[in-house]
């Protein structure tokens, strides 16, 4: 089903939009459901007309999609020199070009990236905070808009998709994306009794998948003996059982989850 009407909101990283969260879930008894951070994208279609997606819900048609295209910054960042290796390596990750570096000073470097503003807003500050140990500051000015191999990404979970955790990404980062959700859902949700399968899926095409194994009663226990035919029949009955569970069972995905899912795989 689909979200619904929500709020828009812009936080100072990850750690600000936690705090915020907890402070809502604490002091209004308000229940949170985050989405994945995102920006305006512009799209040309094949019929000439020009359309601005900030929702994944709205992607349009990929067989109507003659052009992707995503804003891009130019960042400012002053940091000690010590530190510079290890924020060029991150604004690389983040498909940085075109870097301009300056000396301001004794052990002072002064480093400019131009980067898609999607890597900026993902988790770009709290990683550049945590590599530079809070001695560095980072400011930027949004530029133009750039051609980019973008697609939709959506994650399932026991086959339903969850609106809230689909995303646009450039094509080259979708598969890891994929992959980190699946790896943080499964380590949120909690198990139950038969398999869940959490999937990342471009259209039809699946490119990550994991499965969150089912509680395993032992049927047999009472059995004793050696009547293998019982024992057979005790299986078969439970395993019909679990198929119609995983058939007509809902997954609960905890709000700790969609939280999880945005964090940096370097936390």
């Amino acid at each position: 089903a689909a979200l619904g009407q929500g709020f828009r909101c812009g936080f100072l990283g990850l750690l600000h939009l936690d705090i915020v969260q907890e402070r809502l879930e604490r002091e209004f008894n308000l229940s949170i459901i985050l989405s994945v951070p995102s920006v305006r994208y512009r799209f040309s279609l094949t019929d000439k007309t020009v359309i601005y997606v900030d929702n994944p819900a709205h992607y349009p048609d990929p067989i109507e999609i003659d052009k992707g295209e995503e804003p891009y910054i130019r960042s400012s960042m002053m940091l000690p020199e010590r530190y510079l290796g290890a924020v060029m390596k991150l604004c690389m990750e983040k498909r940085g070009v075109n870097s301009v570096m300056n000396y301001t000073g004794p052990g002072r470097v002064e480093l400019s990236y131009e980067m898609p503003l999607a890597e900026v807003i993902y988790d770009f500050y709290d990683r550049f905070k945590s590599v530079t140990q809070g001695y560095g500051s980072f400011d930027y000015d949004i530029i133009d808009y750039r051609e980019s191999n973008l697609v939709l990404m959506d994650i399932l979970v026991n086959g339903e998709k969850v609106d809230a955790l689909s995303q646009i990404a450039h094509r080259d980062r979708a598969r890891a994306r994929a992959l980190l959700a699946c790896e943080r859902l499964k380590e949120e949700i909690p198990r139950q009794m038969f398999k869940i399968a959490i999937q990342g899926a471009i259209g039809g095409e699946i490119i990550a998948r994991t499965t969150i194994s089912a509680f395993r009663k032992d049927v047999t226990a009472k059995c004793y003996g050696g009547d293998i035919t019982r024992k057979r029949k005790l299986l078969e009955k439970q395993k019909a059982g679990k198929k119609r569970m995983k058939m007509i069972g809902s997954v609960s995905i905890p709000q700790s989850a969609f939280l999880a899912v945005l964090k940096s795989d370097t936390d």
